[in-house]
């Protein structure tokens, strides 16, 4: 996460004792608040990967004589695309809450104080360096394999044939070639053995690479492409079977309205039981001086089709809990006070402070 840091330092009158300056932080109304530093606390949201796999089959020039030479049945004869999900995962992702946005406004007779944001204002540590939060990794999907031209596997009778179906029966002979020239290495029977285990090696993975793309001429090629699509859900409530998505078979994901595809849904539950609030204490917090933060609550999001659940997961959440109020008393000249919230959901991580001599 993208840090900003911003250092306040007041300035103190010549000969003018500090012992009753402190900072103040009060909630942010536009247009009151004129110096000092406004921070926001976070919601969670819930980030959403949907891994895709497609696969593409390509059929043989030699196909239609598959069964006939090689003994292959049941091969494609047409081009065939199809997707298949592999996986969804979810993961907690902290974001800035517009409904909280809070001001520390700084004493001129008060000390310098480190304040580090993220990049969106949501408040990440007091006079203390963030703490690393772990991200999830981008996405990298494999290299592809490059295409191989079988002619260049084949000899010079079968490419000089007359025919389609003779150029076919050539190859087949060649494959039965090289898959006996196989064999009789395995056993030891070859004409030219080689000389030491990497030799061999080298020689059997040569006749399986010969194999194998000759034989795609007759079975066809399957190629597989993996992507990922990230999704971001923010509740402010609890939701109940919101479309998602929908996917299909034939075109992979595409959008909630896209009746082409198999409709997923989100549910998202508040996990939450809150205390009951005193009206009277809510508003002398409100009126106090102090720093806010979450005490946060708890959510589930669910993610399903019409048949069964494809992911489920609980996280920590800022808008389904309260916010509470650290005193300003912490953060005088005489505390040497550090503190962390947590970026996700803004509770109080870690908090240290000196006490005063």
């Amino acid at each position: 996460m993208v840090k900003r840091t911003l250092i306040i330092a007041a300035l103190i009158a010549s000969g003018f004792t500090a012992s009753v300056a402190q900072t103040q932080t009060e909630q942010y109304l536009p247009g009151i608040t004129t110096e000092g530093a406004i921070y926001s606390l976070p919601k969670t949201a819930v980030r959403i990967a949907v891994r895709v796999e497609k696969t593409t089959f390509t059929p043989g020039d030699f196909a239609p004589y598959a069964e006939r030479f090689l003994r292959l049945k049941d091969v494609g004869m047409e081009p065939t695309t199809s997707y298949r999900i592999i996986s969804v995962s979810q993961s907690a992702l902290g974001v800035s809450d517009s409904t909280k946005y809070y001001a520390i406004r700084f004493n001129n007779k008060t000390a310098a104080i480190n304040v580090a944001r993220a990049d969106d204002g949501v408040l990440l540590a007091l006079n203390a360096e963030p703490r690393f939060q772990s991200v999830p990794e981008v996405f990298k999907p494999s290299p592809k394999p490059s295409a191989v031209n079988p002619r260049q596997y084949m000899k010079e009778d079968i490419l000089a044939a007359g025919s389609t179906a003779k150029m076919a029966q050539l190859t087949a002979q060649e494959i039965y070639d090289i898959r006996s020239s196989r064999s009789e290495l395995v056993k030891g029977q070859a004409d030219f053995m080689p000389q030491d285990g990497e030799q061999m090696k080298l020689m059997l993975s040569q006749l399986d690479n010969q194999d194998r793309v000759l034989t795609s001429l007759f079975a066809g090629i399957t190629v597989k492409d993996t992507t990922e699509t990230v999704l971001t859900i923010i509740a402010d409530s609890a939701m109940h079977r919101k479309p998602l998505f929908r996917f299909s078979k034939h075109f992979g994901l595409v959008e909630a309205d896209d009746l082409s595809g198999t409709p997923y849904y989100i549910s998202i539950e508040n996990l939450t039981k809150l205390p009951p609030v005193d009206d009277k204490n809510a508003k002398k917090k409100k009126a106090a001086y102090g720093l806010y933060y979450n005490v946060a609550g708890r959510m589930r999001s669910t993610i399903y089709d019409a048949n069964k659940i494809a992911d489920e997961a609980e996280f920590p959440a800022g808008q389904f809990g309260y916010v509470e109020l650290l005193s300003a008393d912490l953060f005088n000249k005489h505390y040497g006070t550090r503190l962390w919230l947590n970026p996700i959901s803004g509770d109080i991580d870690k908090l240290e402070a000196e006490q005063p001599k």
